[in-house]
């Protein structure tokens, strides 16, 4: 496995992987890697002759020092696990200081107000701080084709709006939630969670499917009313938020439109970690 920490090696890289017409797909990811990663990577080995796999924690997208301060890092594991997955792996695993050469800030984007919700409402600063890392990703690897987890739906909007607005040539690719087996969303945060507050973690996923269930039969705020009274009843886990939202805008759904798609968005606290998920609703 080819692992490269400078931007100008890896460019080498792929120059000479261009001159054999050999297309590349890029995994964007800040280590800690579990089955929702993998899943990614091999949806794009399924594509491409190639992927990318970049494993970087990003500073600029942390509002909280000691939320970065926390987050696992498991380098040498994430690369034994890539091994077991293809040789046509290359790993970027650069420096804080190769990415962003001494200036560690974000540049301010525009997301026509994906950003100002549910997500961008908690964070400060968060969604500048994606896009940074990601179009930095992007124009470093040029890739065919890049990869997110739809776990992080709302990140996934903006990546394509950022795309959209610096009018980069890369496809992006959604793909599927991983969870585990009691409907867990799949996240290196997970990793945080004491036993039981893991194993009781699935009552964020039945909340909503009940949402879903529910969904053509009550209002938007009724489900969501209904939702934050049983988030009150549950002495594991403090609701941040649950949205109900057009899944092109991210607007909080007052009235549901018959050809529109609407999503279930939700923020808890469990164990003192952050945890997010979503799921279509019709």
């Amino acid at each position: 496995m080819k692992i490269f920490d400078l931007k100008k090696e890896l460019n080498a890289f792929t120059q000479e992987q261009r001159k054999k017409d050999r297309s590349i797909g890029l995994v964007p990811t800040m280590g800690a890697l579990h089955t929702g990663h993998i899943s990614l990577v091999k949806k794009a080995l399924s594509e491409n002759d190639l992927v990318i796999v970049s494993i970087f924690v990003n500073p600029t997208q942390f509002d909280k020092k000691d939320d970065l301060d926390k987050y696992p890092r498991t380098f040498e594991k994430d690369i034994e696990l890539l091994k077991q997955v293809s040789d046509q792996i290359v790993v970027f695993a650069p420096t804080v200081d190769e990415i962003y050469g001494g200036d560690i800030t974000s540049e301010s984007y525009e997301f026509d107000g994906l950003d100002k919700v549910m997500e961008g409402e908690f964070r400060t600063g968060h969604f500048d701080g994606v896009g940074t890392i990601v179009e930095l990703l992007l124009r470093t690897v040029a890739p065919d084709k890049a990869y997110f987890g739809e776990k992080d739906f709302q990140q996934l909007q903006i990546i394509r709006k950022m795309s959209e607005i610096k009018n980069l040539p890369y496809t992006i690719v959604g793909c599927p939630i991983e969870r585990e087996p009691n409907g867990l969303a799949m996240s290196s945060r997970n990793e945080r969670l004491s036993k039981k507050t893991r194993e009781e973690a699935g009552f964020i996923y039945s909340m909503l499917q009940s949402a879903k269930t529910k969904f053509g039969t009550e209002s938007a705020i009724d489900i969501t009313d209904w939702a934050t009274s049983e988030f009150e009843q549950h002495p594991l886990f403090d609701l941040e938020y649950f949205e109900i939202a057009d899944e092109n805008t991210l607007t909080p759904a007052l009235k549901i439109q018959d050809n529109q798609k609407y999503r279930a968005f939700i923020a808890v606290y469990a164990d003192g970690v952050r945890l997010i998920d979503n799921l279509r609703l019709n």
